[in-house]
């Protein structure tokens, strides 16, 4: 009894180190595959009819503003304002009455200086390769430049690539390190369910009728 306790404590260790050598891989290959496509110069960001703002809640849970938010309302302005892009669509999570991550964003970037024509809603963007493969199928696009901060824009990137789309990632300023723990411990596990979600082929949860943009 005692063995066999003690082989089933050795196949689990084996199990857990097994998934922690490939979510370190997992980061290390998605950083590495995307490092020449994402910047945090509007210089190094080649010029695309359509940007990409990936979406994320205005407010904390304890009330106070979002820093990824904003900083990414900023970095999708200035490089509206730049002339590098024309058209950006919101993506987010409106899984309820209350929360609205595109509309949000847009009213944020209209206040900004952003024409609203120029914003597309995407209200099913409820995870980053919802967004970006609706990208492509549901609004056409083969050429983004996609907007969020470093740590997700390097998913996203990669994402958007092994779909046969072109895209380059615009980073937003980070949020300080402290604050943001949390949601860079929670990245190490998303970089890795991505290999997962090529695997079998995960698809956007909906779909719809194709959106022409201009």
């Amino acid at each position: 009894m005692r063995k066999t306790i003690k082989n089933i404590f050795k196949f689990f260790l084996l199990l857990l180190v097994a998934g922690i050598i490939f979510i370190a891989w997992a980061n290390y290959n998605i950083k590495k595959d995307s490092a020449a496509s994402v910047s945090y110069n509007i210089a190094d960001v080649p010029e695309a009819k359509t940007a990409l703002l990936l979406g994320t809640g205005k407010t904390l849970s304890n009330g106070m503003p979002n820093a990824y938010f904003y900083n990414r309302i900023k970095a999708a302005t200035a490089l509206y304002k730049s002339g590098k892009i024309q058209y950006i669509i919101v993506s987010g999570d409106n899984s309820s009455k209350d929360y609205n991550e595109p509309e949000d964003m847009q009213f944020a970037l209209v206040q900004r200086g952003i024409p609203q024509d120029k914003i597309i809603l995407d209200h099913a963007g409820f995870r980053t390769l919802d967004s970006v493969v609706r990208a492509k199928d549901i609004f056409g696009q083969t050429k983004l430049t996609i907007i969020s901060q470093k740590f997700h824009n390097e998913r996203a990137v990669f994402l958007a690539q092994k779909n046969g789309i072109q895209a380059f990632g615009y980073n937003a300023e980070d949020v300080n390190k402290y604050a943001g723990l949390k949601t860079n411990l929670r990245e190490y596990l998303a970089k890795a369910k991505v290999y997962w979600d090529l695997i079998f082929g995960v698809e956007p949860k909906f779909g719809g009728e194709k959106i022409i943009i201009p």
